[in-house]
């Protein structure tokens, strides 16, 4: 059995509290600006790391921001999600994108980024600034009242100290951070493709690349995506028609693409392909599988995912007889998906273990949520289930049966599903949302167009 080469893993937290002086963007003349940043550095491997970063309003509602800090070891930012980052020398500039502007008081707002470091170093900022205003981890004053304060007594009853809800982790997590991580086109430069021809010259081509499609592209066949490359989808990019195949090729990422009508597989990674991430896509209306899975591959994650009007899903390991080639990989996390009405295979898994299923959303599945056969060991884990008969069990067809751990799930018109046997340990570090907050963190933050890329 294979044992993946561990990255090493770095947890910097510090909460840092924002806004002195000055006046923020809000929505009342005079406002009271304050709020606090955490900025965790989740994954760290060679040359590259993912960074999360939590705002928290404490002072008056804001209708947009804008964050900046500075590095002091060279780093850098290379793409982010649910945020803008740009970078000049030091200095790093995130604004919001349009869904995430408005962070009313006490609201959180969250975005995440990968990152390069000199394999080093990699300190974390020390001082942070929104909108213009330089951090202190106060409300900060508006001046003299114009009226004498009140001389009414305090309540008798404590006010409420509700927390604000928990963010979800959107940054690169699962399988896919092992193995030396997963960075596709890094810093290359961006090609932007709006043409099938030019799509399957800039997938299949050498070197790293950054590939940004643009439009509805009408293509068929199985389009090639080689080694170091990063395809990401501009604003209601659309692949229809065909699908992409990872084939024996390694670090690639695939992110924000509405696929549909596949004559294939939407995406089919096979032949010990390694280190793939696939994440907030949209599928629908294909012929196979959405995400095939085969053939010796590993250290791939599958997050943030829509699957609707489809049938077989998610595929891990195509065949009963492939042991010899599958066991000790097909190792793969599957977080935070919204399975809307897809039928079966969500995922259906083989000899894979650990495969990690966390925090996904099933509604209505006709099917089956979750099948572990033979010898795969699965971890089904803070999950929501709704309206569905079959939410997870051991063999399927004439493949016997796996192992199968279910813990903290979320349970709505749905039973419990069969469960045995034992699961090896995750080795990555992982938030883990609680699962009752799972059905409305999910359907609002999976599928394409729900980040800024």
């Amino acid at each position: 059995m294979r044992t993946p080469r561990r990255r090493t893993t770095l947890i910097a937290a510090t909460t840092v509290a924002l806004l002195a002086t000055g006046t923020l963007t809000a929505v009342a003349a005079h406002a009271a600006p304050g709020c606090a940043v955490s900025y965790t550095v989740g994954g760290q491997w060679q040359g590259g790391f993912t960074g999360n970063i939590t705002i928290s309003n404490l002072g008056d509602p804001l209708s947009s921001w804008s964050l900046r800090w500075s590095y002091s070891a060279g780093q850098t930012v290379s793409d982010a999600w649910n945020a803008t980052v740009t970078q000049s020398g030091s200095t790093v500039t995130a604004t919001n994108v349009g869904y995430n502007g408005s962070v009313p008081t006490g609201g959180t707002v969250s975005f995440g980024f990968n990152g390069t470091w000199n394999n080093s170093s990699n300190p974390t900022p020390t001082s942070f600034t929104v909108n213009g205003v330089t951090c202190t981890g106060s409300t900060a004053p508006t001046g003299a009242p114009t009226t004498p304060p009140s001389t009414t007594p305090p309540p008798t009853t404590p006010p409420a100290t509700t927390p604000p809800p928990s963010v979800p982790q959107t940054g690169l997590v699962g399988w896919a951070t092992q193995n030396g991580g997963t960075t596709g086109g890094g810093n290359a430069g961006a090609t932007t493709v709006s043409t099938a021809s030019a799509l399957t010259s800039a997938l299949n081509a050498t070197g790293a690349a950054v590939i940004r499609v643009s439009g509805t592209i009408n293509c068929s066949g199985m389009l090639r995506v080689r080694s170091n490359k990063t395809v990401l989808g501009n604003a209601g990019a659309t692949i229809v028609g065909c699908g992409f195949t990872v084939n024996g090729d390694r670090n690639v990422i695939i992110r924000n693409l509405t696929f549909r009508n596949w004559s294939d597989d939407a995406v089919n990674v096979e032949s010990s392909a390694t280190n793939i991430w696939i994440d907030h896509n949209t599928f629908s209306n294909g012929y196979d599988g959405t995400v095939d899975i085969k053939r010796g591959s590993d250290f791939v994650t599958v997050s943030w995912n829509r699957v609707y009007s489809h049938d077989k899903t998610m595929l891990l390991g195509h065949s009963d007889d492939n042991g010899g080639q599958d066991i000790g990989h097909l190792r793969v996390t599957y977080h935070h998906n919204w399975y809307d009405g897809s039928k079966q295979r969500n995922p259906r898994v083989r000899f894979g273990n650990p495969v990690h299923v966390y925090n996904n959303y099933y509604y209505n599945n006709a099917g089956y949520g979750v099948a572990s056969t033979m010898s795969a060991g699965v971890l089904v884990e803070g999950n929501y289930f709704e309206n569905v008969k079959d939410t997870y069990h051991l063999g399927e067809a004439d493949s016997g049966p796996g192992s199968l751990v279910a813990r903290n799930n979320h349970f709505v018109n749905s039973p419990a599903g069969q469960t045995g046997g034992s699961v090896a340990g995750i080795p990555y570090p992982y938030t883990l949302d609680s699962a009752s907050s799972v059905k409305s963190i999910v359907t609002a933050g999976a599928g394409a167009g729900r980040i800024s890329v």
